[in-house]
């Protein structure tokens, strides 16, 4: 009877600790995921609110303010005025397009690129003078480095005499070199984790290296690709830097749009919140769409 009754107890103390760790566990999880989700909800949240409100720091919708369209207003985008022909809208739109084209053009063409470049240096011996394989993975990387503004000058020379000033195909030629060496360094790491022994069984069936390549190793590697391409669609739709030294009317994007929304008054913050949240929904809804794939790509550690 002592003996039950001691492993009653220490069953009992058990599933105290494992209830108090597990709980522990998720209410750091559910403080961290509050943190990171803020920026949002102030972001909305500011998007409806007045002059005096947004001074005032109010945070909680129709229990410190009552929310207006004032922001929305200001994009055309409100209720009363969605169906009004709008300068601003057309203007809103037009950015968006760019930054829609020159975002998924650049990310597109950087995984592929970089997977090709990265499954290389994966498969095959390489020697260029004294670097092997892993100093080129390395040169790559290291163009990350140089900050934009070391380039800003020499791009705008070379962007003039190229007539690429102020063009969508400009902006894709350089997102593409700048994203592209995230894209080679994560996918090298992906293919290293698929055996060879896969490509070597398909060799005796008789596929060539392509049919390899395109049958047996892109359907395991697609998850690496899928994270890669959100984190290089981030990173270029996100840029500001070049987007505003390169552009001036017809390619201009959203980040130089939200930045212009400060004026000699100081800045339209209920503005610049609406067309911020409309700027970061679009990247919103691809992450919810392809979680799954950005899991399976972070599990077979594609990102690290």
């Amino acid at each position: 009877m002592t003996q039950i009754f001691h492993d009653s107890e220490a069953d009992r103390s058990f599933r105290a600790k494992w209830w108090l760790g597990r709980g522990a566990t998720y209410g750091v999880l559910i403080l961290w995921a509050l943190i990171c989700l803020f920026p949002i909800y102030w972001t909305i949240t500011t998007s409806f609110k007045m002059a005096p409100d947004v001074m005032r720091g109010n945070m909680v919708p129709w229990v410190d303010y009552t929310p207006k369209w004032l922001g929305w207003r200001s994009l055309g985008l409100s209720p009363d005025t969605i169906g009004a022909e709008s300068t601003v809208r057309a203007e809103f739109l037009k950015r968006f397009l760019n930054s829609t084209i020159v975002a998924l053009s650049a990310s597109t063409l950087a995984v592929v690129l970089g997977s090709l470049a990265a499954y290389g240096l994966s498969r095959f011996s390489y020697r260029f003078g004294p670097m092997r394989n892993n100093d080129i993975s390395f040169f790559f990387l290291s163009q990350l480095i140089l900050p934009p503004v070391v380039l800003a000058l020499p791009f705008l020379v070379l962007y003039k005499e190229l007539a690429l000033l102020d063009t969508r195909i400009g902006l894709i030629l350089l997102y593409t070199l700048t994203v592209l060496p995230i894209v080679i360094w994560i996918m090298r790491d992906q293919f290293a984790s698929i055996p060879t022994e896969l490509e070597e069984a398909a060799l005796v069936d008789g596929l060539g290296i392509w049919g390899a390549f395109l049958t047996i190793i892109l359907p395991i590697a697609l998850p690496g690709m899928v994270a890669a391409f959100i984190l290089s669609l981030v990173l270029t739709w996100n840029e500001y830097f070049f987007a505003a030294l390169l552009t001036s009317t017809n390619a201009v994007t959203l980040p130089v749009m939200v930045a212009s929304q400060t004026g000699s008054q100081g800045i339209n913050w209920w503005a610049m919140a609406a067309l911020s949240f409309a700027a970061i929904l679009p990247l919103i809804v691809i992450a919810i769409a392809l979680e799954r794939y950005i899991i399976k790509g972070m599990a077979a550690g594609a990102v690290k």
